[in-house]
Order: C-alpha cells, then sequence, then structure tokens
C-alpha cells in the first residue's frame, strides 16, 4: 500500500496502545469533506491517546492516483497518516459499504465502535473519555504523542493556494478570485494586476473591513451592482462585500453546519399559492445552510449551489428569506419536479453535490459533479429539472457511471466536473477529474474537448490543467481557476490557445511549519 503523509507505512501493531480511528472517505465526497474537521478537533483533543489513519478509497478513477490524493490532504489539510487503497482492500475486509465509514480500536487491537455517515466530534468523545480511564488504569494505554511527517511541512509559499471558484466583471474589467486555502478573496484587473485582497489569511468568520475580515475555505460568487456575494463553504455562511465601502458582512447561515432535519426550514405564507408544492423557508440568519458551493443571481434572487444538503436554495436579494429550492434531499441523478411537499419524497427532481451554476437567463444550468452531469433547472417554478449531458436516464449506477468521452449528449462523459459558464449558447465547463475544459451545445448536449491533454501538468501548449473547479467569460476569454496548479489561465475562445495569468503585486501567504517535538515524542 502507498502511505501519504507520513514518512514510511503504518502498521496497525505499532500503535498497540493507542485508539486508533480509522476513517474511510474518498476525496470527492461532501460528507467525508464534513468530518475532517471534526476529526482534527479529535486529534488535536487527544494528541497523546488518539491517532487517526486516513483509508482513502476511491471513487472516481482520478482519485486513485497517490498524487492527486497527496493534493486532496493539502487542500483539505488534513493532519493524519493516509493509505492509498485504491483497489479496495482495506475498504472489502473492513466491510465498508458507504463514505465515509469509521472503525475505532481500542489499546489493546480490539475494534470497539463502527460509525456510517457523518458524525460530530462530540460523538467520539463521548466514548473515549468513557473509555480512557479503564484503559490508563490497567496500563494498556501509551501516551507518547507521535508525530507524522506532513506533506504541508515540504510545501513552498505560492501567491494562490487551491483557488477554487473565479468571477470576472466585463464591464469594470475586474477579476474576483475565490483564494480559497489562503481563506481570502482576491481582485485583480482582468490583465492580473493587483487591486485588493479582502481577508486576512486566517480561518475565521468576522465581518468589518478588507483588513479584518475572515473567511474559512470560500468557493463561489456573484456580482449584483456593487455588492459582492461570497459562498462562505466551510463556515456555511453567505457575505456579501460592499465593494465601494470596502466592508464584509455575513447574511445567511449560523455559522456551523446545517444538520439534515434543518435543511427544510418552516413553511412560509407562500405555501399554498396556485396549488404549487409547499416550499420550506426560513430567515437567512438564523436558517443552518450546509455547504453552499456556487452562486448565481437572477431576478429578485440569489439561487445558490447547496453542495451539502444536494439541493438548489434560493434567497431573496432583500434577505427577507431562504430556502431550498430544487432537489428532494436525496443524493443521486433524478429528474422531475423542483420541489416536495416533504423531504426526500420519490418522484421529485434529485441532485448529487452541485457545485457550479450559470445561466442563459432562462435556464439555471448545474455542474452536478458527484453524478458527473450537467442539470438544468427552470427559473418557473412550475417547471421541472432536466438533464442536458449525464446519467439520469439509466436504471442504475447514476453516481458510479463516468468517464471522458466527447460526442452526443447520449454518449458523453464527464468525471466529476465542478464548473460550468454559459457564453452564446454554449456551456464551457471544467471536467475536473478529466482536466480538460469542454464545451457542451446548450441545446443538444453535445460535448467537445477545447483544451486539455487529459494529463495533469501547468504548459500551455498543449495545454494541461490539473483539476481545474471554475469557469467565467470575459472579452472573449475563459478565465479558469487551476486548481491544484494554484494559478490562474485563460483561453481565447477565438484561437484556443490557453496561458497563464500572473497576478502583479500578489505576495505568497506562509506555508504549514513544522513543529518542534517533545523529546519523547514518536517520528513516524
Amino acid at each position: 500500500m502507498e502511505w501519504l503523509n507520513t514518512k514510511g507505512p503504518v502498521e496497525l501493531k505499532d500503535l498497540k496502545g493507542k485508539f486508533v480511528l480509522l476513517d474511510f472517505w474518498t476525496y470527492c465526497c461532501i460528507n467525508c469533506m464534513h468530518i475532517l474537521p471534526e476529526l482534527k478537533e479529535l486529534e488535536h483533543d487527544y494528541a497523546n491517546q488518539l491517532v487517526v489513519i486516513g483509508v482513502h478509497s476511491a471513487k472516481f478513477e482520478n482519485e486513485k492516483d497517490a498524487k492527486n490524493i497527496e493534493e486532496a490532504i493539502l487542500r483539505y489539510e488534513i493532519e493524519h497518516p493516509v493509505v492509498n487503497d485504491n483497489n479496495l482492500k482495506i475498504w472489502n475486509n473492513y466491510s465498508v459499504s458507504s463514505w465515509p465509514t469509521m472503525y475505532l480500536i481500542d489499546p489493546e487491537g480490539n475494534v470497539v465502535y463502527l460509525r456510517r455517515g457523518e458524525f460530530l466530534a462530540d460523538d467520539i468523545r463521548g466514548i473515549l473519555d468513557g473509555a480512557i480511564p479503564y484503559y490508563r488504569a490497567n496500563g494498556s494505554l501509551d501516551e507518547k504523542p507521535i508525530q507524522f511527517d506532513l506533506l504541508a511541512y515540504s510545501q513552498k509559499p505560492t501567491p494562490l493556494r487551491f483557488p477554487g471558484k473565479i468571477l470576472a466583471d466585463e464591464k469594470s474589467g475586474r477579476l474576483f478570485i475565490a483564494d480559497s486555502n489562503h481563506n481570502r478573496i482576491v481582485i485583480s484587473s482582468l490583465d492580473g494586476e493587483l487591486q485588493e485582497v479582502i481577508g486576512t489569511g486566517e480561518i475565521g468568520a468576522a465581518d468589518g473591513a478588507y483588513s479584518e475580515a475572515q473567511f474559512d475555505h470560500p468557493q463561489g460568487m456573484a456580482l449584483v451592482q456593487d455588492t459582492l456575494y461570497v459562498a462562505d463553504t466551510e463556515n456555511h455562511l453567505l457575505r456579501k462585500i460592499n465593494l465601494a465601502d470596502k466592508k464584509v458582512e455575513t447574511i445567511a447561515g449560523v455559522g456551523r453546519q446545517g444538520s439534515s432535519n434543518e435543511t427544510w426550514p418552516g413553511m412560509g405564507e407562500n405555501a399554498s399559492l396556485d396549488n404549487l408544492p409547499p416550499r420550506f423557508i426560513g430567515t437567512p440568519k438564523t436558517t443552518a445552510i450546509n455547504s453552499p458551493w456556487a452562486l448565481w443571481p437572477h431576478g429578485d434572487s440569489l439561487y445558490i449551489a447547496m453542495a451539502g444538503p444536494h439541493q438548489i436554495w434560493k434567497m431573496k436579494l432583500d434577505e427577507s428569506e431562504i430556502g431550498p429550492y430544487a432537489g428532494n434531499g436525496r443524493e443521486d441523478i433524478v429528474d422531475g419536479p423542483l420541489l416536495p411537499a416533504i423531504p426526500y419524497q420519490q418522484g421529485f427532481s434529485s441532485f448529487a453535490q452541485p457545485s457550479g451554476l450559470t445561466s442563459d437567463g432562462k435556464t439555471l444550468f448545474v455542474a452536478d459533479s458527484e453524478g458527473s452531469s450537467i442539470r438544468e433547472v427552470p427559473f418557473n417554478p412550475r417547471g421541472s429539472v432536466g438533464t442536458l449531458v449525464g446519467t439520469s436516464k439509466l436504471s442504475s449506477a447514476r453516481l458510479f457511471t463516468f468517464g471522458d468521452i466527447d460526442g452526443t449528449a447520449r454518449r458523453a462523459k464527464l468525471q466529476h466536473a465542478l464548473g460550468v459558464c454559459y457564453v452564446d449558447g454554449i456551456i464551457y465547463t471544467a471536467d475536473t477529474y478529466n482536466n480538460k475544459i469542454k464545451s457542451i451545445d446548450a441545446k443538444t448536449g453535445f460535448v467537445k474537448t477545447i483544451a486539455g491533454t487529459g494529463k495533469p501538468g501547468t504548459a500551455d501548449d498543449p495545454a494541461q490543467f490539473d483539476e481545474p473547479a471554475g469557469l467565467t467569460h470575459a472579452g472573449g476569454k475563459l478565465y479558469i481557476a487551476d486548481t491544484n496548479n494554484h494559478l490562474i489561465r485563460v483561453l481565447d475562445l477565438k484561437t484556443n490557445q490557453v496561458s497563464t495569468l500572473t497576478i502583479n503585486g500578489l505576495e505568497p501567504l506562509p506555508v504549514k511549519q513544522r513543529p518542534e517535538a517533545p523529546a519523547e515524542a514518536v517520528q513516524k
């Protein structure tokens, strides 16, 4: 097995005396992402008693590659060793059937706890707090600290760090970049001259002036006049930035992940209008939301790709209400009416981790990443969700059918596409795990690769990308957030030539430094 984020292989027998938490995960999975902060909290609180091991059991073909897993380890700032279970050997030995799954092994080598799905640190804390005194008393608990040789300790500073989404405004000549792992928003001119940096770079949720504000791995953005809306993804918040006053303000969310029974807030007064299905709405600042990933303004509303509950949400721009707009909450690729009367009701539309939004003014196009599909959502609430390219017509395996095939909508396949951008009848997509940019005819669904060899890299000719995630358009050019390359790329739609944009004046932020280990610490 390939071991990552540590000097070498880690064997369970060498961890006797520790609690060992095996986390079966795959890096595309939003539920797996949700528990990573919980694992980090446990690792810090029980540094001398608990060792977490990530067992990366890939879903997508691209996720089997060790280099791609290393990038995910860095992007998610993981602080424990990870084993590449690319052939699902450990997965099968432990009879795992879904992501995430965790096993807790006690200091004597016995599996004592199994948990499928998401959990909170406090769920495991209760078990550890009850058990540690017992193992400490019988002498089987080893409380020597262990320090792992993390990938983060060998990284070089870069001006951008895993940029996720990008937004161009041709009218003002500005480019807005979600510098996700620097926890800030960068504004430059379209030719790369730095204008503003919004955020301190430290993880947090502080409002205020640009130099005081904080974010936590922001993603999608939307511009309405002088207001920039930001999906503050890992804070589970929506923020707005007054570009004239240079102030950041929180407008939706409560600062923690909304649970499944909170993703359908109380019914609004408009529930019976014209026999529409009731729409559940809440007040934005008191409604818990869940991993907002992309934003799109239309009319008097802001549409939100809410990756966590697998839905499209809508918030009034006057900030009077927020709630689901499409999707029954089941993770799937299913077409049908927008929204059921009750959560999870079948016969209605289903999404699978929606992560990108664009529009032609009539239809909202969605990059539905876990189903490798491009969906169509009408702005008419009486309409139905459709699929332009993807798996909705399959009778099974809709979340497990993917590939790298151009051609007709029936034949074409994508692999975990995260970004979409509509321009003159064409939907350009960041086909993320294929490391390509593709065009999709918005009427026929015909797919064509326009840039990218498929192999990760930074070359401009022939163009290479490394898990690009965001797209935007201005002046006949596509601007691309080339996430794992920490770069912004530019694709000229007339010549199909790719170039790399330098943000002049943007300074790198410091990288994680290796801490000094206690004298008795075991190095791994």
